[in-house]
């Protein structure tokens, strides 16, 4: 019999992570064929990912260059997958949420007339600009993909509201699958967290990298954790300082020499979600966080002017500070000393998940092809 041959394409850490849970589910259905293209946007912190989940690509792009702009990633992605797709010719293409691996990936499915599933559809923020080239990615896969995989009603919602209504799934958040894989154990990987000491301590874990916030708007957050870390030297806040050499810079002068800020190299999946589970609370503009932290019971403080993700604003898991100085510190020092408000946040439900995401997807593909007879149930929180 043949099997359904099925290709997972991913670029970056963050796609890594929501994907790998994913993969290792279509592994284990008889009727599928897994395979997996990794192009290496961000070589670095995707090898550290591919370690945890023992997954070995069937073929790597290895698209990373020093310097590298949008325009390059995306020609580079699309030139390279081309090839790929006429080689392999696999049944179906997944991609995952809203880098320019994804965008290209999902171009060059359509280009080979291949059908695209999109893992993490139809979160919007209905700004182009914000966040930065993220949203206009989600949008343009929207259009390309067949198949969307949607974490949660609002998502499914946003799609139809650009007239997408067929092949969506309400799956809930892959995230949260990792999450059984990575968050529990004791100890770190990275030298630099094991030599910190957590005794006694409110570790804050920070994270500020995205390209909107390059600037001003990044030289206010700073303030803001200078602020904070100055005022409550009970408190330990810990930046795992991403690779960007804008965002190193801002971060050395603004940052560097505080006693109670430590700033670090970037961490492995494993790492970072173990410590969020240590951690007393999360600050970001990132997106992944906004959905992995409450999952861990951390409240979170989104450094961002709007997110894709206001399930978990309604939901009450983060709050948004923006980019405003006393705004940040602000929430910040209410949750760091007002225990209700605390106690609220840590024990809100997260609406992203319940571990079970990959397996609805596998189940909708399979029922999309014919493998199984119903469709998988709704995510409902």
């Amino acid at each position: 019999m043949t099997k359904l041959k099925v290709m997972s394409v991913f670029g970056t850490r963050p796609e890594a992570i929501k994907m790998a849970p994913l993969v290792l589910e279509l592994d284990r259905r008889e009727g599928i064929e897994s395979l997996v293209c990794v192009t290496a946007q961000h070589r670095e912190m995707l090898d550290s990912v591919l370690r945890v989940f023992g997954i070995a690509p069937d073929y790597d792009l290895n698209v990373m260059q020093s310097g590298q702009t949008l325009a390059g990633i995306t020609s580079r992605v699309l030139g390279g997958l081309g090839g790929v797709l006429t080689l392999a010719r696999p049944d179906l293409v997944l991609v995952h949420g809203d880098t320019s691996t994804t965008f290209a990936a999902a171009l060059a499915a359509f280009y080979a007339k291949i059908p695209c599933g999109h893992v993490e559809a139809g979160l919007r923020t209905h700004d182009r600009w914000s966040p930065y080239p993220e949203e206009m990615n989600r949008q343009l896969v929207g259009r390309l993909a067949s198949l969307h995989f949607a974490p949660t009603a609002n998502n499914a919602a946003n799609l139809a509201r650009e007239n997408i209504t067929k092949g969506v799934y309400i799956t809930g958040n892959t995230v949260i699958d990792a999450l059984g894989y990575t968050a529990h154990g004791e100890g770190f990987e990275s030298p630099e967290l094991n030599a910190l000491d957590f005794t006694g301590r409110r570790v804050i874990t920070l994270t500020c990298h995205r390209r909107e916030n390059y600037g001003e708007p990044m030289e206010h957050i700073f303030a803001a954790v200078r602020c904070i870390a100055r005022g409550n030297p009970d408190v330990l806040v810990v930046y795992p300082v991403h690779l960007s050499p804008v965002v190193r810079e801002a971060a050395r002068r603004n940052l560097g020499g505080i006693s109670n800020v430590a700033l670090i190299e970037p961490l492995s999946a494993v790492d970072m979600h173990r410590l969020m589970a240590k951690s007393y609370m999360v600050m970001t503009d990132s997106g992944g966080l906004q959905e992995e932290a409450p999952a861990l019971g951390r409240p979170v403080l989104v450094l961002r002017a709007e997110t894709e993700r206001p399930e978990a604003v309604e939901a009450g898991t983060v709050a948004l500070a923006g980019t405003d100085t006393e705004r940040i510190v602000e929430l910040a020092s209410s949750l760091l000393h007002n225990a209700a408000a605390y106690e609220r946040m840590a024990r809100a439900v997260n609406p992203y998940g319940d571990g079970q995401a990959s397996g609805r997807i596998a189940d909708a593909i399979e029922f999309e092809f014919k493998l199984r007879a119903a469709p998988p149930e709704e995510f409902r929180p």
